[in-house]
């Protein structure tokens, strides 16, 4: 995984290809930045990591889909999230571009 900082990664929503080497996660996170959720959706979806279900949860909350948000949150771990979906984005980015 590249050194890249949250500032970074999320100055880069703004280009037209995703910084190299990021995980499924992250890269589903700079796809949802972009406002690309299928592709987001797509690039975790069969990744059976923790990482890439605290982002697939995230997804599914974004869509309204708040049962099948639940579902992956516990897969991932993590509580269920509530309020601005930026910055549960956010939160999620600075984790895992710690990892």
């Amino acid at each position: 995984m590249p050194d890249l900082s949250l500032e970074a990664f999320e100055a880069s929503f703004a280009g037209q290809a995703p910084p190299p080497g990021l995980t499924p996660a992250l890269a589903g996170l700079w796809q949802m930045g972009r406002g690309h959720w299928e592709e987001a959706h797509r690039l975790v979806q069969d990744d059976e990591g923790q990482e890439a279900a605290w982002v697939h949860a995230h997804l599914h909350r974004v869509e309204g889909d708040l049962a099948n948000a639940g579902y992956w949150y516990r897969r991932a771990g993590k509580p269920v999230a509530s309020g601005d979906f930026a910055a549960e984005r956010h939160a999620i980015a600075a984790v895992l571009l710690k990892a």
